[in-house]
This record gives structure tokens, C-alpha cells and sequence, in this order.
């Protein structure tokens, strides 16, 4: 099977702390994942500026966490070297040319583009022009929207697109998932499809895997009550190293063996599986009948499907209550 690729999405959980930063990137090392991903917002390149309804929140508190939350230049290049010296690839998600010019530097392993970007073309286009693998979300978006993002990014020149299936929902219950939508994806851009998993467990990502998923983003933490935006519905490191885990061990379940039966059930055969005993003292020159005969564990010399090779046969010697039969008694 395709080597999968897990995402420990990091996000903007550092809370402006590049302290915080290595302290994510050290639970993504330890956890198993592939890469670990933040996100460079700088709000004046996503938010207009102003007063005006945003939902169910305050824009004007939205603004001041994402402004407490971005690092300086210099601490983002630090945190770069960092996830290098601990062998975890660091890279981001990017929503202006600030961003994309500051990740390029780094010399990233991929760049992500979040859903809010699908249909934002002229952004697009300069991205597909970076050379690096794309990693695109589709939350809040119908196939049009998709077409136009994964459109705009191959025709201006991106190579290497990964389209990851998203709902935008946080969290996202699991009946919400809507899984099968993978399959039409991989089957509309025939390009590599992932999972980015706003639910609160694996059972979504193994589904997903089950569909055809290779690539999958989770959200993670040091710790759910802090303040912020992602912190409430991210793992923390138990759940998320349980994450890595269950995918991995999903991977694995569904891997074709050549051989069915492996060798730790063969030694449950050994003791599981029937075989032809004696069912009491037997003399030389007995004919044997179906009351002669023990189908009972634990397995022996003949396997329970070799009975009809005994019943009708005469003994050549005698043999002893529970002792196991062999073809050569009779």
C-alpha cells in the first residue's frame, strides 16, 4: 500500500510563544508524525480591517489573538532550525504573499493552503509558481469551487498536488464526515486525496483510509483550555499519539498478506483447533465407530476433517483412552 503521510497541524496553538512552538513540534516528533504544520497569519493579510459582524464571535477579539498569536520573522526561521534538529518537517499553512515568501526560505517539505483559499485565484496562481508539493483543503466548498482551485493551481504550474477532503465544522461530528466523498474526488482529479480531520477521534481517519486517503491533518495541542482558536477541539499529545497509532494499525489491517494465517494465530491454532483422540481404551483389531472417536482441542496428530479415515478402519494396535490417533493405527 501507499505510504501514508500524517500532519501534526499545530496550527496557530503556540499562542504567539515560540517557546510553545518547539513544545508542539517536540509533541509532534514524539507522536509519530510525518510533519508538523503551523499556520503564518498575519491578520492585515486576511482580515479587513474595521468593525463588523463575524458570527458567533467578536471580530475584534479574533484580531487580537491572531495578532498576540503571530511570531516575528526571526522566530519562525528558529523554529525552523529547531524541527530540523529534531528531525520533524516543519512547514505552514500561508494566506498571503508575506507568508509564502517567509516559507519558502525555510525550503519547506510542502506548502498548505487552507479552505478559505480555494477559490482565491490570484493567490493561487502565485503559490503553483513556489515548485513545491501543494496541500489543499476543500472545507465549505461544492465540486465547482473545487474544480476552480485545483484548476488555477495546475495550470499555473504546480506539479505536485495533494487534495485534502475537509469539513469545516469545529468540531465535526462524525456523521458529518461524509467519508465516500474521498472516493469522488480521487475519482474527479485522479491527483492524491487526503483527510483533514476536524472530528474528535480516528474512526473518521480510518474510514477515510479505507476510501483511499493518504494524506491526513489533525489538529493538536499542549493543552485544550488555553485561550485561542483551535485549542478547544485539538488532541492533546495522549490522543494524539493514539491518533498516529490507529492509522498506522488501520494501514496495517488493510494490507494484503500473502499468507492468511500469521504466526501469532498459529500458536491460537495450536490450541484452538479439534483433533481425533480416543475415547477410551481401544484394542488391537477393534473396528472403529463414531463413539471411539474424540473431536476435542487442543490440535494433535490428525485434524478433525481426517475423521472419516477412521471410522470403518480396524486397529493394527491397541491404544489408550485420550491418546491421539494416527493414521498409522489403522
Amino acid at each position: 500500500m501507499e505510504k501514508i503521510h500524517i500532519i501534526a497541524e499545530a496550527g496557530t496553538n503556540n499562542n504567539g510563544s515560540l517557546q510553545k512552538a518547539k513544545n508542539l513540534a517536540d509533541i509532534a516528533k514524539r507522536s509519530g508524525a510525518d510533519s508538523v504544520k503551523f499556520q503564518i497569519i498575519y491578520p492585515w493579510g486576511l482580515y479587513l480591517p474595521g468593525e463588523y459582524e463575524y458570527g458567533k464571535y467578536d471580530i475584534r477579539k479574533v484580531i487580537e489573538i491572531r495578532e498576540k498569536g503571530v511570531l516575528k520573522d526571526e522566530e519562525y526561521s528558529e523554529l525552523n532550525q529547531y524541527c530540523n534538529s529534531i528531525q520533524i518537517p516543519f512547514t505552514s499553512s500561508v494566506f498571503d504573499q508575506r507568508g509564502l515568501d517567509l516559507m519558502m526560505s525555510f525550503n519547506p517539505p510542502y506548502i498548505k493552503l487552507a479552505s478559505c483559499d480555494i477559490n482565491n485565484v490570484r493567490f493561487l496562481r502565485e503559490v503553483a509558481k513556489c515548485g513545491k508539493p501543494i496541500v489543499i483543503s476543500t472545507g465549505m466548498s461544492e465540486m465547482r469551487e473545487i474544480e476552480i482551485g485545483v484548476n488555477t493551481l495546475l495550470q499555473s504550474g504546480a506539479k505536485d498536488v495533494v487534495i485534502m477532503h475537509c469539513v469545516s465544522n469545529y468540531p465535526a461530528y462524525l456523521h458529518q464526515a461524509n467519508i465516500s466523498y474521498i472516493k469522488v474526488l480521487k475519482d474527479k482529479f485522479g491527483l492524491p486525496v487526503g483527510f483533514s480531520d476536524h472530528t474528535s477521534g480516528s474512526e473518521a481517519a480510518c474510514m477515510a483510509l479505507c476510501m483511499g486517503a493518504t494524506w491526513f491533518e489533525k489538529h493538536f495541542t499542549e493543552d485544550k483550555t488555553q485561550e485561542g482558536l483551535d485549542h478547544a477541539y485539538a488532541q492533546e499529545e495522549k490522543e494524539f499519539t493514539k491518533y498516529v497509532k490507529d492509522l498506522h494499525d488501520a494501514q496495517q489491517a488493510l494490507e494484503l498478506r500473502e499468507h492468511k494465517v500469521s504466526e501469532d494465530e498459529k500458536y491460537t491454532k495450536k490450541r484452538a483447533r479439534r483433533s481425533l483422540y480416543a475415547a477410551k481404551d481401544l484394542p488391537a483389531g477393534h473396528i472403529l465407530t463414531d463413539e471411539d472417536v474424540l473431536v476435542v482441542r487442543p490440535e494433535n496428530i490428525m485434524p478433525a476433517e481426517q475423521i472419516d479415515l477412521l471410522i470403518g478402519k480396524k486397529l493394527t494396535k491397541e491404544i489408550k483412552q485420550h491418546q491421539a490417533f494416527e493414521l498409522s493405527f489403522i
